[in-house]
């Protein structure tokens, strides 16, 4: 039998007569420059190799000499994949659950036209872990905006009786659902919506945290108003904390006018603010939720919306869904995804960790109040803004960062965001912090 051009394994992994272990970073740059597409730009001159520990990689970097093509160098994760990787990197309650599943269990994928056991661990972890009557399995993050959409849609049309097809749905400025077209519509981030129109209608936006603003929409409108959508914290528009009585208002208003609160916990969820969601920040509960990112642990993608029984009772057979979405593999990944969360009291360490990081920032905004314009976060959710001048550059600050072993991303050109696993130690902060206060000292 004729081999075919792919074989071996890691660094022996050979693609069409390409060993992976021999490329440098500028040969992986250049690979991603002429054969990929032009939808990221990631930080230069690094290739992460593998993982160390649950908040260490291990990344190549361009070598010094004439005689290696890189060198391997330590890198504490400081974004932890955009809160992907919540309870740490190859979290061993999670992998043993992988490996056990498809070694003993052997169960990895079928189709939602048969019951398969797992289902059953799936919606009784995930009905308990948020307190909501019902779920639904998806697969990406953005899967679960885009349907607390539809769900908010049909449950207007079928339960509050909004005329067919004039169905509103309200979104927050400034938000991040993701970058499909129902997340690009209720966006009004300029690069995600350039050249995409036209965009879904029955959408309008107000500003976040302003209840001024969403009660005279309410107010104008609110017949035709199914759901407010928007995530409790803002993580891409820079860590937006709202005040401590707005989401309570916001929840009275949506009560008042028969509207939903349907919150994006993509990113917030999973213990990242300190509790297990952050609305519970606000003592609240929403009546759709939608997570995603540390749902799978950093090991599988999965995501779901949550919401209560006679909103999630709208759809029906075929009215939604998902090859994928809570297939017998994801499904015990997410069983033990949630189980890590609780075990391991990571929602708790986010909130003592996170109280330590921003301790941190606060002295350097002491120290630095010529550079550091505010500094925000719930957790482990946190940034830090610098005052808006040209040699304060988010940008620079994370290569600067990158050269000395963190991992950081800017936002919004002086935004730098913050957010390690949930594993992270009291002296990883420190260095963190350190590495931050370096940075910052020499700009």
């Amino acid at each position: 039998m004729k081999k075919s051009p792919i074989e071996g394994y890691g660094d022996n992994l050979t693609v069409f007569g390409t060993r992976i272990g021999d490329l440098s970073p500028d040969e992986h740059e250049n690979i991603e420059k002429t054969r990929g597409g032009f939808n990221y730009k990631p930080l230069e001159n690094v290739v992460v190799s593998h993982v160390q520990d649950s908040s260490t990689l291990i990344c190549r970097k361009p070598s010094n000499n004439d005689v290696e093509k890189y060198v391997e160098e330590e890198l504490l994760d400081g974004l932890c994949c955009y809160s992907a990787v919540n309870q740490g990197q190859l979290n061993k309650i999670i992998v043993d659950s992988v490996v056990a599943h498809l070694t003993v269990e052997k169960l990895p994928t079928v189709p939602r036209s048969i019951r398969h056991k797992y289902m059953s661990a799936f919606l009784l972890a995930i009905t308990n872990f948020t307190n909501m009557d019902r779920v639904i399995p998806k697969v990406a993050g953005v899967e679960a905006p885009d349907l607390m959409f539809k769900i908010a849609r049909r449950w207007g049309y079928t339960i509050k009786k909004i005329k067919q097809d004039q169905a509103i749905i309200i979104g927050a400025t400034g938000n991040f659902h993701g970058r499909s077209m129902t997340a690009i519509s209720l966006s009004d981030d300029p690069d995600s919506r350039e050249n995409f129109g036209p965009f879904l209608p029955g959408v309008e936006l107000v500003p976040f945290n302003d209840l001024n603003a969403l009660e005279e929409i309410f107010i104008k409108k609110g017949d035709q108003i199914a759901a407010f959508m928007a995530e409790p914290i803002q993580g891409e528009a820079g860590v937006i904390v709202p005040d401590n009585d707005y989401w309570p208002k916001v929840r009275e208003l949506c009560n008042q006018y028969n509207i939903l609160l349907a919150m994006d916990e993509v990113q917030t969820g999973y213990g990242r603010t300190g509790v297990n969601f952050a609305h519970q920040l606000y003592d609240i509960q929403p009546d759709l939720m939608g997570c995603g990112k540390a749902a799978g642990g950093g090991i599988l993608p999965v995501s779901f919306v949550a919401g209560k029984d006679e909103i999630i009772k709208t759809l029906t057979p075929g009215s939604e869904g998902s090859t994928f979405g809570g297939y017998p593999l994801a499904s015990v990944v997410a069983v033990y995804a949630v189980k890590s969360i609780l075990d391991q009291n990571l929602a708790e360490n986010a909130r003592i960790r996170g109280a330590q990081l921003m301790q941190h920032y606060l002295d350097l905004k002491d120290e630095f109040p010529d550079k550091i314009k505010e500094v925000r976060g719930k957790g482990l959710l946190t940034a830090f803004e610098m005052h808006n001048h040209e040699n304060l550059d988010g940008h620079i600050v994370s290569i600067e960062l990158l050269k000395r072993g963190v991992y950081a991303k800017e936002t919004h050109h002086s935004t730098v965001r913050i957010a390690p696993a949930l594993t992270i130690e009291a002296w990883q902060i420190d260095n963190l912090a350190e590495a931050i206060r370096d940075v910052i000292s020499s700009l």
